[in-house]
């Protein structure tokens, strides 16, 4: 049996060699989750033999509409031994319908520790700086123990204020948006109690949260004055939104942005020098990088999405996510985001001013507020 903390192929691999290690793990009997192992008698090529690099993805249907029905247990890689068990499931936000499920054991957690050395490098407080407090969803969303996981790798408490974003979502959808508001409301008032007993210095919470958080007079106070982080995610924020809370709600505290999902993980804010946010070499602002190789996002024509958009150019996020625990050739998120160039440090793709992406008729998905 494979140790059950082992990586089955690293990133120190040269990327063809990466994924040609992740095709012999995930399809192989001894080793595979017995989801893919039968779905490769479904595919019109053989993955051990034909996939080579990160183009031959291309091959693969997108199978995360099949992570809606599918029991968890056949996500599980066999190779992955059952006494250092410690896999959990977790949900999708149900932005596009019914919940997708995804399993993790150690694969999420060693990105969160690569996305509190990146965070760490925007000013975010370290050891011994006080509290976290996690405005935003738990149960069965993987944001809230990701943040959980950030505040104890710094030997603090973290405390939680959740909401259920499905129900939100569905409350706007419906034009019941007086009933989000006072589901606002109510989070706020909890998240004042936090912040008027316990000794706070960072803050998660979403753009719509952090806006009606800035409205509330009293309750800024104690953000202004006890709070040195904050980190938004979520839903998405205009530039003269986040030009605010950077530079005039909080201009005294780090504001870092990140961005993901249940299906690719956390892509945090690229930093630049001096401990600054790194705006992309065009000016785009706000740049994302997701947690390289595991991860990836190309950014794609919407009308043909095999073909990558050029760099600084806006198109659909397709995201691959290629671990031990998982794998998830590539799926079509409903984000519209600009490409911008990698850096000699960051060699993947950045993403940059990430908006709902406009479907059929001109509408967009409904963000909610998360």
């Amino acid at each position: 049996m494979i140790d059950s903390t082992a990586e089955p192929f690293g990133a120190d691999l040269a990327p063809d060699d990466f994924v040609q290690a992740a095709m012999r793990w995930h399809f192989s009997p001894a080793t595979g989750s017995p989801f893919w192992v039968k779905r490769a008698a479904r595919l019109d090529f053989d993955p051990l033999t034909d996939i080579r690099t990160w183009a031959d993805l291309d091959r693969f249907p997108d199978v995360s509409e099949e992570w809606r029905d599918v029991p968890v247990d056949e996500l599980v890689p066999v190779g992955i031994d059952r006494a250092g068990w410690d896999f959990q499931v977790f949900d999708s936000g149900g932005t596009t319908g019914r919940p997708k499920r995804i399993v993790e054991s150690r694969s999420r957690r060693n990105g969160v520790l690569w996305v509190s050395e990146v965070l760490a490098e925007h000013g975010i407080p370290g050891e011994d700086a006080g509290h976290w407090l996690h405005i935003g969803p738990t149960g069965p969303h993987i944001v809230g123990r990701s943040v959980g996981l950030l505040a104890q790798l710094r030997r603090t408490f973290c405390h939680y204020i959740d909401f259920d974003p499905r129900w939100v979502k569905k409350a706007v959808k419906e034009g019941r948006r007086d009933e989000a508001g006072r589901y606002v409301r109510h989070i706020l008032a909890q998240a004042q109690d936090v912040l008027s007993t316990q000794p706070v210095s960072v803050l998660f919470a979403t753009p719509p949260v952090l806006e009606a958080l800035a409205a509330d007079e009293k309750l800024l106070d104690l953000v202004q004055r006890k709070v040195r982080g904050i980190i938004w995610a979520g839903t998405s924020v205009s530039p003269e939104t986040l030009r605010a809370f950077e530079e005039e709600i909080f201009p005294d505290t780090p504001v870092v942005g990140l961005y993901g999902n249940t299906m690719m993980g956390i892509a945090p804010q690229r930093p630049g020098g001096q401990g600054g946010p790194d705006t992309g070499a065009g000016g785009e602002g706000c740049v994302f990088v997701p947690f390289h190789p595991f991860s990836r996002v190309t950014v794609v024509d919407p009308d043909n999405p095999v073909v990558p958009v050029g760099y600084g150019e806006r198109g659909q996020a397709r995201i691959s996510l290629v671990t031990r625990d998982l794998l998830l050739p590539w799926t079509l998120e409903r984000d519209s985001v600009i490409r911008v160039e990698p850096t000699s440090r960051y060699p993947q793709d950045g993403l940059a001013d990430v908006q709902p992406l406009t479907v059929d008729g001109g509408s967009s998905v409904v963000e909610g507020v998360y």
